[in-house]
């Protein structure tokens, strides 16, 4: 059931495709699109470079269905790179720049990915050195290429591959480029650790984009600020692909940092701010907020949950008249699929995700897939043209997750209201999200394993004024063993993506059992409560 949908703005174009999108651009060429700290393009300049570099994939053998891999910073390189790809029919697989040897080795196998386009460095992380004692369990990699500064012998330099494009060659290959192609594999945890590649279609993103772009009545002049990391969806999808829908303009920013976002907003004179809660915060707290010209703001959008109260009117009153929104979607979504409704006030805003937006659908189920009536909690499902593809190479998978009716399970829990508005229960699964960022403590608690001094291990997530939520680790020392709780952060560090990092970790004697013998993770959450 949808709601307010008489108040979504139709915006109209024909593009079924990423590259057919970037073409409706020439429209308005001359339009702003990439606001970077370094460098200004418009969407014209944004589509020559994007033909350029696809001109140098072409001449590494780069073919249709190829994966490229990608783990950079936000950054105009970084969209070129995947407008590149998806023009010839390539495939892009991002990768947090924060991921490290576990997740770069299961995630360049799984997918397959024939080049790798990565930074140099980030962080004070060596990426060259990192990269050249990974190749070796990486053999189908062919190509590594980084993005500024010089790399290893044999890897190639990203400004050697911009080079001057065969304009028929692209427009054959573009014409190949079907919506229901694979643009896209983004990596999102599973409950058995093993991560799951989302593959996202040129025609999920799009839809994804699309109906938020109408919901919020995003036009050709806003100008959204982008510090939600590309290879997210927040980024991908909420930030980037529904601004070129709306012919409008994105502050990009590499990462998300509070003083540059409320500088950003001032220069830019930013109308729509997209953050998880923790972003807001961590702005708002800054001493030169209150003499910072936030005018400018029309919309904030809350991703990852309903906002708090407090957070709510805080925001109400920071930013008097912007609208602000829920925004919820998922990886398996391509981005928002259920967000606020027009109007929404701020006792609603608190309580509900929003309305499924464009002609998306929205069902509570029971177990065996049956829909419940309203204000009954049960699974989230959702159905319409934002569902991907699937998981790639990953049959059991989606089948579990992917019906052949169209709907999608979500895994998280929720209720229907007779409006249709929807309120989020919890997650059916153990994940917690910090920052942003999805984590799944099976993924955790394997590491810990991992050490000889762990016999046993327990992850859950707990509230954190800052984060959302924090990951907190219980392990229980081998019979004479002691457990060196620092040497254990440092192998999750070695191993892990820093968000992934649990803030503390506990030894214990002992960790509660369920009859059958589980741990009772209920039961450690109620400790760490008190």
């Amino acid at each position: 059931m949808t709601i307010d949908a008489e108040h979504d703005h139709t915006l109209t174009h024909s593009a079924a495709t990423l590259p057919a999108l970037l073409d409706e651009t020439s429209l308005h060429a001359s339009t702003p699109f990439l606001l970077c700290p370094d460098q200004s393009l418009s969407y014209g300049q944004f589509a020559e470079q994007v033909d350029q570099f696809a001109a140098g994939l072409l001449s590494l053998g780069i073919t249709r269905h190829d994966r490229i891999a990608i783990a950079a910073p936000n950054s105009a390189q970084w969209l070129i790179t995947w407008f590149a790809a998806a023009k010839i029919g390539a495939v892009l697989v991002t990768l947090n720049v924060a991921y490290r040897d576990r997740e770069f080795d299961y995630m360049l196998n799984q997918s397959g990915a024939v080049m790798l386009v990565c930074c140099t460095s980030d962080n004070n992380f060596d990426f060259v050195e990192f990269l050249q004692g990974l190749r070796p369990r990486i053999q189908a990699v062919r190509h590594f290429v980084f993005l500024s500064g010089e790399g290893f012998a044999g890897s190639h330099r990203w400004e050697d591959l911009v080079t001057a494009p065969d304009s028929q060659t692209l427009t054959a290959l573009q014409a190949q480029v079907q919506p229901d192609d694979p643009a896209v594999i983004l990596y999102t945890s599973g409950t058995t650790g093993r991560p799951k590649g989302a593959t996202l279609t040129h025609a999920s993103i799009l839809s994804s984009a699309t109906a938020q772009a109408g919901h919020l009545h995003q036009t050709a002049n806003d100008v959204a600020i982008g510090h939600m990391p590309l290879n997210h969806v927040g980024g991908m999808t909420c930030t980037v692909t529904a601004s070129m829908v709306a012919g409008s303009t994105v502050a990009l920013l590499p990462r998300y940092n509070p003083q540059l976002a409320l500088t950003t907003i001032e220069r830019h004179k930013v109308t729509i701010y997209i953050g998880v809660p923790t972003m807001y915060t961590m702005m708002m707290d800054l001493e030169e907020f209150a003499g910072t010209d936030t005018s400018s703001v029309r919309t904030c959008i809350i991703g990852g949950s309903n906002v708090e109260p407090a957070m709510g009117r805080r925001i109400l009153d920071t930013f008097p008249g912007a609208r602000m929104a829920n925004l919820y979607g998922l990886s398996e979504t391509s981005g928002g699929c259920i967000i606020s409704a027009l109007g929404d006030d701020l006792e609603t805003l608190v309580a509900t995700l929003g309305v499924a937006i464009g002609d998306f659908q929205a069902r509570i189920a029971d177990d065996t897939g049956q829909p419940l009536p309203p204000d009954t909690e049960g699974e989230l499902h959702i159905r319409g043209g934002c569902v991907a593809g699937g998981y790639w190479d990953n049959p059991a998978d989606t089948q579990r997750t992917f019906h052949s009716d169209g709907w999608l399970d979500t895994g998280d829990m929720a209720t229907q209201r007779s409006d249709g508005r929807i309120a989020l229960c919890g997650r059916r699964k153990e994940m917690y999200v910090r920052s942003g960022y999805n984590v799944y403590p099976v993924e955790i608690e394997n590491v810990l394993a991992s050490d000889e001094a762990v016999a046993m291990s327990a992850v859950i997530g707990v509230p954190d004024a800052l984060y959302g939520e924090v990951g907190h680790a219980y392990v229980v020392p081998t019979p004479g063993a002691t457990v060196d709780v620092e040497a254990l952060l440092n192998r999750c560090r070695q191993q892990l993506a820093k968000y992934k990092v649990p803030a503390h970790i506990h030894v214990v004697d002992s960790l509660p059992l369920t009859p059958s013998g589980k741990i009772k993770k209920v039961a450690l959450r109620e400790a760490a409560a008190t």
